[in-house]
């Protein structure tokens, strides 16, 4: 019986996992049912082409993702428009995804890094109109940084014959341009939803979401709208945004579409969070500790977690900045560096040492969340695998990660701290780069948008390495 106590739980947690990961494979693949999926490369600018197999020629629309995005994150989006007839492509922005371009410019001013933009969006503009599948017609579709973006370049440019404008904000807008503009907000982008009513608002003061203003089959029209229940990232899976979305250019193009809502959101939760269930019974298949490292007392560990969380935003503030080149990432990795530094140092000064690695666990661990957690994240979520152009940024990057790693997991002995230490340890960190951007917000504001995917790597590899550490000792009775 003790040896069924053992294995239920992990057995189960096997089965379930595994069934999450099938099952949201199956669905997210299913999304693609029917359609021509192609690379496009415009210059240095990676595309994908996506179109019904069915479909000979039909109005293209160009999609465009937001700042530290890429293609994959607005794949609902093609999904739906291509599945409805219309050919769909997307993008990377030069500094993102597989681009190999890095972003330049003063992002600050519309003369600097927008005119950048605007100009490689042109570029795929010109491309997808001399695609064989496009028959003339052309709408562009853009999210939060891009929506800025795609709003001047219609304005630019009288091909465009429709905006979709997502998390927009944008002070290009005017009562007349860009015509066929709708704007898709998240309902708790509260902001930005009251901007893109003010928007509305210059052509009719009385305008209210929900409503279209004009004609957008005629001489032109304007919209918002908010999708229920989602914020700025939850905008991009929102099945409402995505219906608004094909009606308006429906609408604009004078075509009536049926096709599936491509919900992808729902299916990604359960294949990520499949592939997280199952790095807890896999972790018992790794060799066990020589001991459990012990618990850390807790006035070290608050000095050891606390000061550098104060001190390194402090010190950095004299330091500048700007040898890597992609936004923000160079003063993340000094973060890094100087908080993992300062916490071995008083975890040293502490009485605390480094035992003995466990690098084939360590490699095996790492493996499962790269290229596992990783590869999944690569195709249905966020360009993830890296281009030889990014291996230098990546590589620097490391260089500081590494020592806040290796001090927080001495913090937190080895996964074996309570979870109020867990939590604390986190938050310090996290307190300490929002207290950055605080000290000077306009070079480090970019910091803000990515803090949710930091977030959200604590909780995915943080419960996967605390499984990994938490494998039995040695000496431990219980069968392995």
């Amino acid at each position: 019986m003790g040896e069924i106590r053992v294995f239920g739980p992990r057995l189960l947690a096997a089965v379930v996992g595994a069934v999450l990961c099938l099952f949201g494979v199956w669905n997210l693949e299913s999304a693609r049912s029917g359609l021509t999926i192609e690379a496009l490369n415009v210059g240095t600018t990676p595309a994908t082409v996506y179109r019904r197999n069915d479909v000979d020629a039909a109005p293209a629309i160009v999609i465009a993702h937001g700042f530290a995005g890429s293609r994959q994150l607005m794949e609902a989006y093609a999904l739906t428009l291509a599945q409805t007839g219309y050919v769909a492509v997307s993008f990377d922005f030069e500094g993102h995804g597989r681009n190999p371009i890095p972003m330049s410019g003063d992002v600050t001013r519309v003369d600097g890094t927008t005119q950048l933009l605007m100009a490689e969006v042109g570029r795929v503009v010109d491309a997808v109109l001399a695609l064989p599948s496009v028959d003339g017609r052309i709408a562009l579709l853009g999210h939060s940084m891009a929506s800025d973006i795609i709003v001047r370049n219609a304005i630019d440019d009288p091909r465009i014959a429709a905006t979709v404008a997502i998390s927009m904000f944008s002070e290009a807008v005017t009562a007349t341009e860009p015509r066929n503009l709708l704007m898709i907000s998240g309902e708790w982008e509260s902001f930005l939803r009251e901007n893109a009513l003010l928007n509305a608002r210059l052509i009719d003061p009385q305008a209210e979401e929900g409503e279209t203003i004009g004609n957008p089959a005629g001489d032109g029209g304007r919209r918002t709208v908010f999708a229920p229940n989602v914020e700025h990232v939850g905008v991009l899976y929102s099945p409402t945004a995505q219906r608004e979305a094909r009606d308006w250019l429906d609408a604009v193009f004078a075509r009536t579409s049926t096709g599936p809502i491509a919900a992808t959101g729902p299916s990604i939760v359960l294949l990520l969070s499949g592939i997280v269930i199952l790095a807890w019974p896999m972790s018992r298949l790794l060799p066990r500790q020589e001991a459990h490292p012990a618990v850390l007392p807790w006035r070290k560990f608050v000095l050891a977690v606390g000061l550098p969380a104060v001190v390194t935003p402090l010190l950095l503030t004299l330091v500048e900045t700007g040898f890597l080149p992609v936004l923000v990432a160079d003063y993340l990795a000094v973060h890094l560096f100087v908080f993992g530094l300062l916490s071995l140092g008083l975890l040293a000064w502490s009485g605390v040492r480094l035992g003995r690695v466990a690098w084939w666990v360590a490699l095996v661990l790492a493996a499962y969340g790269i290229f596992v957690f990783g590869g999944a994240l690569d195709r249905y979520v966020a360009s993830f695998m890296p281009n030889t152009a990014r291996l230098p940024i990546i590589a620097a990057i490391a260089v500081g990660t590494v020592p806040y790693m290796v001090a927080d997991s001495l913090a937190l002995s080895g996964g074996y701290a309570p979870l109020w230490r867990v939590l604390v340890a986190r938050g310090a960190f996290l307190a300490s780069l929002a207290a950055a951007v605080a000290l000077d917000f306009e070079r480090l504001f970019f910091l803000l948008i990515i803090i949710p995917v930091i977030v959200l790597f604590f909780v995915v590899f943080g419960l996967m390495g605390g499984w990994v550490g938490h494998t039995p000792p040695m000496a431990d009775s219980r069968p392995p």
